[in-house]
Formats: structure tokens, C-alpha cells, sequence
């Protein structure tokens, strides 16, 4: 990999590190005040990877969820997923040996660095799609590994964490809409999700959402590509 590769991949990927460390610190003071260490930190910050059912899954493991309560919750908190990986298919098709571990790093932040398809000159797009998914996937580590060890340290009450995940949402969700754009997707997710909360009330509103979501932008498929080739 060239020097270049990696420079531009670390630059660009340099806005998720803030993030990353800090929530990364976050789930690892909450695992720790849930009683487990650094070795469940790590464990799960390299092999599940997901900020937000990392947290959910604090209260799983502490509660003894049996298997189905699990995997139920885990299909819940990520079916978003299923939006970045269709999105990307084109993308990573010839990825070769780099397409694995970028299917499994596709998170939220790592996809909003790579959604707009933009590679710099002079970068292979696979290997620098990788080196950014790569850098991102090493600040969430690195903050969990932290977190495990300064709540070891640092005991203080870990009321209100759980909701950084959230916080970050918002922020990521801010900043593609300030960055321009067709907004009509964005407007399609919030208004079915809104819907959705309405009718099947906080506890039960994902999924319905995700597949109203899912319903409208592929009804609205034609639509939304007709507007993005004007943008």
C-alpha cells in the first residue's frame, strides 16, 4: 500500500476518530461498571463492532437475555445496515480480497466517509475504501480498550452514557443534511419513522419503520435518481 494511500485515508477518517475515542470510552466505562474488563471490551469492540447494540448490549449480558431476546434486539438495533449495504454494492463489488472486511466495517460514520464515491487521485479505490474502514474500525477499539481501563480507575456513575449513541446519530444525521444533497431520503426516514411512532408506539416502531422506509424509496427509486442526476 502506498504512502499516499494511507495518508489520505487516515485525513479523511480523522473526524470519526473524535467520535470514536470519546463513545469508544464511553462503552467501555459502561461494560466496566456493568462488571465486566478490558478483555470483554476488546473482544467486543474488534468482533461485533457496533456502536449502538455494543451499548444495548451491556444490559443483554448484565440481564442474561436468553439467545432469541438477542437476536431479536441485535436485528432491530442494526436492520439500518441493510440500507448502507445495498447503497454500496456497486462499490464493492470487485472489491477481491479487501470486500470481507469492508462488508463487516460498514458502520454508520465509516459509510458517511465513503457514501459519496469520491477517491483521491492517485488511490486505488478498494484499498483506500479499506484503509479508511480500517483506521475507523482501530479509534473504536482503541476508545473501548481506554474506557475499560479509566473505569477501572476512575469509578463515577455512568447514568445518561447510553445515550451518546444517540447523540451521534443526530450529529451524523446534521451533517449530511447541512452537506446538500437530495434530502428526499432523509425526508422519506423521518417521516416514516414518525408515522410509525405514532401508530406502534416507542417499543415497536423500528421495524415497521425500516420497512416503510424500505417500501418508499423503492417506490420513489426512479424519482430519487432523476433528482440526484440534477444535484
Amino acid at each position: 500500500m502506498g504512502s499516499r494511500e494511507v495518508r489520505q485515508a487516515f485525513v479523511k477518517s480523522v473526524p470519526v476518530m473524535a467520535g470514536y475515542v470519546i463513545l469508544g470510552i464511553g462503552f467501555g466505562i459502561l461494560l466496566r461498571g456493568a462488571g465486566y474488563g478490558v478483555g470483554w471490551s476488546l473482544a467486543m469492540a474488534a468482533l461485533i463492532y457496533a456502536g449502538s447494540m455494543q451499548y444495548v448490549g451491556v444490559g443483554l449480558i448484565a440481564g442474561g437475555a436468553s439467545v432469541l431476546t438477542t437476536l431479536l434486539t441485535t436485528v432491530m438495533v442494526n436492520a439500518r445496515h441493510l440500507f448502507y449495504s445495498i447503497s454500496m454494492i456497486g462499490r464493492y463489488r470487485d472489491a477481491g480480497k479487501y470486500k470481507p472486511y469492508l462488508i463487516f466495517a460498514l458502520t454508520d460514520e465509516t459509510y458517511s466517509l465513503l457514501c459519496d464515491g469520491a477517491v483521491p487521485e492517485g488511490c486505488d479505490p478498494h484499498r483506500y475504501r479499506f484503509l479508511v474502514s480500517l483506521f475507523d474500525h482501530g479509534y473504536w477499539v482503541t476508545g473501548c480498550a481506554l474506557g475499560s481501563l479509566l473505569g477501572q480507575v476512575l469509578p463515577f456513575s455512568t447514568a445518561g452514557i447510553e445515550f451518546s449513541m444517540t447523540a451521534l446519530f443526530i450529529a451524523s444525521f446534521t451533517e449530511q443534511w447541512l452537506s446538500g444533497g437530495n434530502r428526499l431520503p432523509a425526508l422519506a426516514g423521518l417521516g416514516c419513522s414518525a408515522l410509525c411512532l405514532a401508530v406502534f408506539g416507542p417499543e415497536r416502531f423500528l421495524i415497521p419503520a425500516m420497512l416503510l422506509i424500505t417500501l418508499a424509496l423503492t417506490l420513489a427509486r426512479g424519482r430519487l435518481e432523476e433528482v440526484d442526476a440534477h444535484v
